[in-house]
């Protein structure tokens, strides 16, 4: 009986200690769990507060960054003043003015680099002649940009993506230092009414069209264009033009024939119209034309991009018999069989 009751005790006496084990062991869970508690609403208390900022951000950073007197201060990055494409082609159609425009492939030649296939050389000539351009204070002349440096809402998801791809900090940097931030630009979009807008599949994009054929409606056109460009060739963007002439020009570093050119052109009437899409070229060609008292309007990728826009894809697309440089393999489209285009052409310099 003793051996029982010693049993029970010592088992009565293990039982405690491991029930006073258990309770510290609880004690401590409990600790531990007010501690974690305690921290996890600091966090949930420091994320609410980060989202209050954020709220407050957004409501106040508006008139935080239009604040005109940031505007008296110099800095790195600015942005442009660019017109809308309405405004710039109201300037072309109802006020006779020419346009130079600026895209990517412009910026590069001037800082010595080759960006496209159809100015695959650096060239300082070209490069000082654009330099000149962009300088240009001529009332009668447009200098025109890409509208890239701020707000994109209007764009595709792809044409921004481009867009980002493109404009880093030390190409916008580039692009700051040779502009000038008391001008006021023009939209070098106005002959991009289709591809880049998010609006690509709507009846906005008809009626960019319709508008920009009021450049050339009833005029005697003369089309400088690369070769294999074919203005026009296989549908109707001209068609409401009076009458067409060709000067073809070389598909590629078009400016080695700029002389040659150019000095075609003096012999054509003053009251003719000047369409352009020859690269960098065009750029100093619309400028110098409308010096000599022409009106030229560089119109660069319009007739691809009235191709795409009758194919309804909403996408850049391959067009056969026409040089498309935003395209692989579109450099080394097949020779243009139409005999009208053939007609047009009063002279060759490709």
């Amino acid at each position: 009986m003793e051996e029982i009751m010693n049993e029970y005790v010592g088992q009565t006496t293990e039982l405690g200690e491991q029930m006073n084990e258990l309770c510290e062991r609880l004690r401590l869970q409990e600790q531990t769990t007010q501690i974690l508690l305690k921290s996890n609403k600091q966090i949930i208390d420091w994320v609410d507060d980060i989202v209050k900022d954020q709220e407050h951000f957004r409501e106040n950073y508006f008139f935080e960054i239009s604040d005109p007197r940031l505007k008296e201060e110099v800095t790195e990055y600015w942005y442009p003043d660019i017109a809308s494409v309405e405004e710039t082609l109201d300037e072309i159609v109802n006020h006779g003015k020419s346009i130079a425009r600026f895209g990517d492939g412009e910026f590069a030649t001037i800082y010595g680099r080759v960006r496209h296939k159809f100015q695959t050389e650096q060239d300082d000539r070209l490069a000082a002649r654009l330099l000149d351009v962009l300088a240009s204070e001529d009332d009668r002349l447009m200098v025109a940009i890409a509208d890239n440096y701020g707000n994109l809402e209007h764009y595709s998801e792809q044409a921004k993506r481009e867009i980002r791809f493109y404009l880093t900090r030390q190409v916008r940097k580039e692009h700051l230092q040779i502009l000038k931030r008391d001008r006021k630009y023009y939209n070098a979009y106005v002959t991009r009414p289709y591809v880049m807008y998010n609006d690509s599949k709507t009846n906005r994009s008809q009626n960019r069209f319709e508008n920009l054929k009021k450049i050339w409606a009833d005029r005697t056109c003369v089309f400088i264009e690369g070769k294999y460009t074919a203005l026009g060739v296989g549908n109707d963007l001209f068609s409401g033009a009076e009458s067409i002439q060709r000067i073809i020009g070389p598909a590629e570093n078009a400016f080695h024939a700029y002389d040659k050119i150019l000095e075609c052109c003096k012999d054509q009437a003053k009251d003719k119209l000047f369409l352009l899409a020859l690269g960098p070229t065009a750029t100093v060609l619309a400028y110098d034309l409308c010096k000599m008292g022409y009106q030229a309007v560089d119109i660069g990728h319009i007739d691809l991009e009235y191709e795409w826009f009758l194919k309804g894809q909403g996408c850049r697309t391959e067009i056969v018999g026409k040089y498309n440089n935003e395209l692989a393999g579109g450099d080394k489209p097949v020779e243009i069989q139409d005999k009208q285009y053939q007609s047009q052409i009063i002279a060759d310099f490709s």
